[in-house]
């Protein structure tokens, strides 16, 4: 009788155990958030900026206008806590201070969210303080980039190295594990910019961001989520 029940057990726990590995096998796979859904799909929100849709230097892509202000689209009722964000990203290299282009995360609304961005205007820039302005962290609307370029000079902008074509697509991976934020461009094992967040909320939606006057195509958005 007691062998019976020690086998039983042991076939529980292997059931148990065995369903916990298959959850998480699920929580830590890579989810596409389907860009080219964004007018059709009402979960998507548009804010600042008309989009359309097509194919941009390869690849079917969401393309935001320019406008004044911040634009952003984000899926509204994806809960993001901590994991790895994906995706292609294009802006231009001219004019200077023309293209501010990147991933917002931790949103709740149009001017509530943490952004990582890119200014490919200042990729390849010959003076090097442009060029130490290339990737920048920001936590709206309590710390936009003048306040802590003022404030913490350096600390949440830096350079990408190797520098990336400003006019063509590049590929970025953001690797959230609170606080730290971690940004990987084109592959590359170490990363363009480390800061810790500066926002409280652990939780919120996912969305691309462009900033002043600025427009931009994003492409192949891909969300892991790891808790």
């Amino acid at each position: 009788m007691k062998l019976i029940q020690a086998t039983a057990n042991a076939r529980w726990h292997l059931v148990v155990a065995l369903a916990c590995i298959a959850t998480q096998a699920r929580a830590q796979s890579a989810e596409t958030l389907d860009l080219t859904a964004v007018g059709k799909d009402s979960r998507w929100k548009v804010s600042g900026r008309s989009i359309s849709l097509g194919e941009v230097k390869g690849k079917r892509a969401l393309q935001l206008s320019e406008g004044p202000g911040m634009g952003l689209v984000w899926l509204d009722g994806f809960d993001f806590t901590n994991g790895v964000i994906e995706l292609d990203i294009l802006g231009r290299s001219q004019p200077v201070q023309g293209s501010f282009v990147g991933v917002a995360f931790r949103v709740l609304d149009a001017q509530t969210h943490d952004a990582v961005y890119f200014r490919p205007f200042n990729f390849r820039a010959a003076d090097s303080t442009r060029h130490s302005h290339a990737v920048q962290y920001v936590s709206q609307p309590a710390w936009p980039w003048e306040k802590l370029r003022s404030e913490h000079p350096g600390a949440y902008e830096r350079a990408v190295v190797p520098e990336p074509n400003g006019d063509e697509w590049f590929h970025v991976r953001i690797v959230v594990e609170k606080p730290k934020v971690s940004v990987f461009v084109n592959g590359r094992a170490e990363p363009a910019l480390v800061v810790d967040e500066l926002s409280a909320r652990t939780h919120g939606a996912i969305g691309v961001w462009v900033g002043e006057g600025s427009g931009g195509a994003f492409a192949n958005l891909r969300v892991t989520r790891t808790r």
